[in-house]
């Protein structure tokens, strides 16, 4: 699932790529002599300015390092590592926007809020702009640190007075996108650092700010199903809502449900009917974000408890009363192989490579006198002698279940079929061509 990660990833940095340039605070300011003094010199500011308005990135840097050697306690240090992270974020070296965002971060109070907001979102920006190796012990210390810091980034949003010349709903509006990539943040580096409970929270986060982004919907059911234990049907109900949006991986967020899916209910249901719950589902999830009670999947353990006293008696009996125990026996049966199930036959369909009984099952001889009409089709492969069946006798046959019709018409399907060779007639044997009789050679008469 790498690749929806990547268009979670790629979408959040389309939606809030542009938020950071215009949420930078002003730039210090030269000393003026009539006023209080400043907390810097005027050779300070002037060494700042040279730095920050070098045009030349590598010559930039080799400024801002002098300044930083130079004036190790400055005053104007925030705004010596804000342009530290903005040079290093044209260049795209992120790790470095990360670590001199962590700089300016650490300064605390002596940083305004503003000059923290905005190196928290340049970090969190460029955290979700590096291919991290999950496989790698450090990357789960990165993402629990860029977890913190994404965290400390709403706090820090939230303290940020409204400007006023704005209207509350303007300022609203444009702390979504930061909210988006804050949340997002937390949620991408919980899952990274396998903390999944606080993934699930994040993601769910963010999907309240943008609700219709298939990807993090994928994210976010994967986080469901990776939970200790997992929360299955919430994840299958996240990742089929995934694929109802249409997003450029439907396709295989719908493989990896269907496999999830089916390891949930132990690799034992027919491909038909995985497929038609599997519809079902993206159908329902489609309609609506949250799972509603009554959706309900069976699991594995109880299409075993299903099959534990199954047999053909029983399983006719439920498919034929319908309702919720219908569906659950159904879905242990199909693809079951049932041994000897008694049979009156009413026709026999021949063909190429199978032959084709109608039959009727029965339980007593009573049952056997009443039937009337087929309630089973069953196809038998590899055995011509079955077309020989008599239809005055019980016939028994072993077949694996593949489908069924529901009352009114009920019909059971079965295939694979092979006859109780017991019940196949022997045929007649016809009699042995009888030998011409020999007629006894003629005697010559005796010689004269």
């Amino acid at each position: 699932m790498n690749a929806t990660h990547r268009l979670a990833i790629a979408a959040l940095l389309a939606l809030v790529g542009g938020c950071l340039a215009g949420s930078l605070p002003s730039a210090a300011q030269a000393p003026d002599t009539g006023s209080k003094q400043p907390p810097y010199t005027m050779a300070e500011y002037n060494a700042y300015q040279a730095a920050c308005s070098e045009k030349s990135p590598q010559q930039q840097i080799r400024l801002l390092d002098d300044f930083v050697s130079k004036y190790p306690g400055s005053a104007l240090l925030g705004y010596v590592y804000q342009c530290y992270y903005q040079n290093y974020s044209a260049q795209k070296n992120f790790p470095k926007v990360i670590e001199h965002a962590d700089r300016l971060v650490a300064l605390g109070d002596k940083a305004d809020v503003g000059m923290r907001y905005s190196a928290l979102y340049a970090r969190a920006f460029a955290f979700n702009n590096i291919n991290w190796d999950d496989k790698k012990p450090e990357t789960r210390e990165a993402a629990a640190k860029a977890r913190d810091a994404a965290l400390l980034g709403l706090k820090t949003l939230d303290e940020i007075k409204k400007p006023d010349n704005m209207s509350q709903e303007e300022f609203d509006k444009q702390k979504v996108a930061p909210k988006i990539l804050f949340n997002y943040t937390a949620a991408n580096s919980a899952r990274m650092a396998k903390n999944f409970k606080d993934a699930v929270e994040s993601y769910k986060a963010t999907l309240t700010l943008t609700p219709n982004e298939p990807a993090t919907w994928s994210q976010l059911g994967i986080s469901y199903l990776s939970l200790t234990p997992p929360n299955y049907l919430d994840g299958f109900w996240a990742l089929a809502h995934s694929v109802a949006l249409k997003g450029p991986t439907e396709a295989q967020v719908r493989k990896y449900l269907r496999s999830q899916i089916a390891n949930y209910q132990g690799q034992s249901v027919c491909d038909s009917l995985l497929d038609a719950e599997l519809n079902e589902l993206v159908t329902l999830a489609g309609s609506s974000t949250d799972r509603p009670d009554s959706y309900k999947l069976a699991s594995g353990s109880e299409l075993d408890a299903a099959r534990k006293d199954m047999n053909i008696a029983s399983l006719v009996a439920d498919l034929k009363a319908g309702g919720d125990k219908s569906k659950l026996s159904w879905l242990a049966a199909c693809g079951l192989e049932f041994p000897d199930v008694p049979s009156k036959l009413f026709e026999v369909i021949p063909g190429t490579d199978a032959i084709t009984l109608k039959v009727a099952f029965f339980t007593s001889e009573a049952e056997f006198d009443a039937a009337k009409e087929p309630d089973m089709e069953v196809k038998v492969v590899g055995q011509p002698d079955a077309a020989h069946v008599s239809k005055e006798v019980p016939v028994r046959f072993t077949g694996t279940l593949v489908s069924y019709d529901p009352p009114p018409n009920f019909m059971l399907h079965w295939d694979k079929a092979k006859v109780n060779p017991e019940d196949i007639p022997e045929e007649k044997k016809k009699p042995a061509p009888k030998r011409p009789a020999r007629r006894p050679t003629a005697k010559k008469p005796p010689s004269s």
